[in-house]
């Protein structure tokens, strides 16, 4: 009996399992321009192209990696034109969303990767200084990662002076590949670079981090910033007492601390609360920071008064479409006509349309008027109004129907007015008769 039932219990489906490969990424390697001007502050750049090549990266194995091979760095002395090689390790720090840069190709994805020197962080004189790097990966998805990668550094200046190779281009030490050898130190990353919600709703700015054993977290920031001012939303510094309670955003402080997840929850979003927020995590050494933009759209709602229109001659009828509730303020409303010998919707262009009006929580509304002429209309027909707004997946339609006359000559209403006084009078003189007839004459009729 036992037997019986195990050999009819399914079993458990097989857990994936990971395996290490090497994802390499085509990259333009970025840096300031001879006068010293960050390029954050304006100032110009170069580019020179480069490759990333992370080495040993734990993605989930699904049975498609048959062919993923190892990465094998070209042959050949490079010179100041070659493309600069990195190849970073990430023993100590692992990659996030490792299967999207993976399969970022077949998917159809595009990655942007741009690698820069970090350099307000270099420590050590000459040969042996230690050289940062910071490397910006955005995917066509919205996935956003910032990796902070070490370079090479030597023990000694004559161990540098003697035994190591510079790079053309980078001048610093490059490994027997010809490549910059380098680790992972410090990585962030988000699901999302563009969010897109309603009012009233709640949302999450997704934002993490992960640090090697040398490196150690020290604060959080979160600024929002929309149409040329800002202001800091959340603030954390390792040590201190705690953030200040805030009534609308909230970061879970023990999972900031323990496990790295800096994101930040938005409850009842308003308009207000649409812009452009940073994620700004920090070490010691370095920083690293993720932009999100958030975007506020709410649908309008729309009706068309009257719903219904009796066709009346030398008569003008103005129908009213009121569009409220939306934001932003685009909105299309435009007006068509439809008949039972037309074979499509028929545009109208004398429409009227009022100025834009915005509510107090910050949502706008107009109406649009439309008039229809006896002299120039036909029964039976339908007015429709159509609205279009970023917040609809496809426009809404509301409709007015106009009713055809039951009788549309005046000799018809004529005639069927005299044939009921008629019949009304006739009857009236039947009965009338028949009441004045004396009873003796109605027994004289009676059979015998």
């Amino acid at each position: 009996m036992l037997a019986s039932l195990s050999g009819t219990m399914q079993a458990p489906a097989p857990v994936p399992l990971f395996r290490r490969v090497d994802i390499a990424l085509g990259c333009s390697y970025v840096w300031e321009d001879v006068r010293g001007l960050l390029r954050a502050s304006g100032g110009s750049s170069s580019q020179h192209p480069a490759t990333l090549v992370l080495r040993g990266i734990s993605v989930r194995d699904d049975g498609n990696l048959d062919d993923v091979t190892e990465y094998e760095v070209p042959q050949g002395n490079p010179d100041s034109s070659s493309p600069i090689v990195f190849e970073a390790s990430a023993q100590s720090v692992s990659i996030p969303h490792a299967e999207s840069l993976l399969h970022a190709e077949c998917d159809g994805e595009e990655v942007n990767c741009e690698i820069s020197p970090y350099s307000s962080q270099q420590a050590g004189e000459g040969l042996c200084r230690t050289s940062w790097f910071i490397a910006t990966l955005q995917l066509s998805g919205g996935i956003s990662i910032t990796l902070v990668l070490r370079g090479p550094h030597c023990s000694s200046r004559e161990e540098k002076e003697h035994d190591a190779t510079l790079h053309p281009k980078l001048k610093i030490p490059m490994s027997k590949e010809s490549t910059v050898l380098t680790t992972v130190e410090f990585q962030s990353s988000s699901r999302n670079t563009s969010l897109h919600t309603h009012l009233g709703s709640s949302v999450t700015l997704d934002c993490r981090f992960a640090l090697a054993p040398s490196s150690s977290f020290s604060s959080l920031e979160w600024r929002r910033q929309h149409r040329g001012s800002g202001r800091s939303l959340f603030q954390y510094q390792v040590g201190s007492t705690g953030p200040a309670v805030q009534p609308k955003v909230h970061v879970d402080v023990a999972e900031l601390v323990g496990s790295g997840d800096a994101s930040l929850s938005l409850q009842g979003v308003s308009v207000e609360d649409e812009g452009t927020y940073i994620c700004l995590v920090s070490t010691p050494l370095h920083q690293a920071q993720h932009i999100i933009q958030l975007h506020v759209a709410e649908p309008p709602r729309v009706r068309v008064i009257p719903a219904v229109v009796s066709f009346e001659r030398d008569v003008t009828t103005t129908l009213t479409c009121t569009v409220a509730g939306y934001y932003p303020l685009d909105v299309s409303v435009s007006w068509t006509q439809k008949t039972p010998e037309d074979n499509a919707e028929i545009p109208l262009s004398n429409a009227r349309f009022s100025s834009h009006r915005q509510s107090q929580d910050g949502t706008y509304s107009i109406t649009s008027y439309l008039s229809i002429s006896s002299a120039t209309a036909q029964a039976p027909a339908t007015y429709s109004c159509h609205v279009s707004h970023v917040a609809l997946a496809e426009p809404i339609s509301v409709s007015s129907h106009l009713k055809a006359p039951e009788q549309t000559g005046s000799e018809g209403l004529v005639g069927g007015f005299m044939a009921t006084i008629i019949f009304i009078i006739v009857l009236f003189v039947v009965l009338r008769r028949r009441a004045a007839k004396p009873k003796s004459e109605q027994l004289l009729r009676a059979p015998e």
